[in-house]
């Protein structure tokens, strides 16, 4: 767990510059509330259209830390609510990341408990459609496995492969090193350099 503790003190904006944009999801998938980043190994649930059943077991399944990531059908049902988001922080889920819509959001956001969706809707989806836990999942343009590391706040969420976190984690601590180190007169100056040798290059002229 230790490197997966590590990964809170990484932005998705620096995680998405290691990854490179297939690891990132879409944005259509953001915070439905202020909340702080998460991060956590990806548990994985798949929902047909118009059902929920799976989110509501994974949520007694999981184990605490994780983040339960969420493959639905549709945009026309909730997935879960006030009762299934009070359950899944009480057992020490880290949050939701559904590729799906929620309700009874006025409750999740006064528990605080952190939701990414696509959005609220007020009418929920059915409970009758079995599917196996932890298989492999899209959400937001993303293949998502069990294990992978999912981190989550305001800049978007970014997903890294469970077999390559510590590298990961590794050169996204090699790069902030590198910017924590560089002044804003040197970033300027090197940004400009490197502008006005692409106008340059294509006959810009200054």
């Amino acid at each position: 767990m230790n490197g997966v503790t590590g990964f809170t003190s990484v932005s998705p904006t620096t995680l998405a510059d290691v990854l490179g944009r297939e690891q990132v999801m879409d944005i259509g998938i953001r915070p439905l509330w202020p909340s702080p980043r998460v991060a956590g190994p990806a548990f994985t649930v798949r929902c047909p259209p118009g059902d929920n059943l799976m989110l509501h077991a994974a949520i007694h399944r999981a184990e605490p830390g994780s983040v339960i990531v969420v493959e639905a059908g549709d945009v026309d049902y909730a997935l879960a609510g006030g009762n299934v988001c009070a359950v899944a922080q009480r057992r020490g889920i880290a949050a939701f990341v559904l590729d799906g819509v929620i309700r009874d959001l006025a409750e999740v956001r006064e528990m605080g408990f952190p939701v990414f969706a696509r959005g609220v809707i007020p009418i929920p989806g059915t409970k009758k459609a079995v599917v196996p836990l932890n298989g492999t999942v899209r959400c937001g343009g993303v293949r998502v496995s069990a294990g992978d590391i999912v981190v989550a706040d305001e800049e978007g969420i970014v997903v890294t492969p469970g077999a390559r976190q510590e590298q990961v984690l590794a050169d996204a601590r090699t790069k902030l090193a590198k910017e924590a180190g560089e002044s804003l007169d040197a970033w300027e100056a090197a940004h400009r350099a490197r502008i006005d040798a692409i106008l340059a290059e294509n006959g810009f002229a200054s």
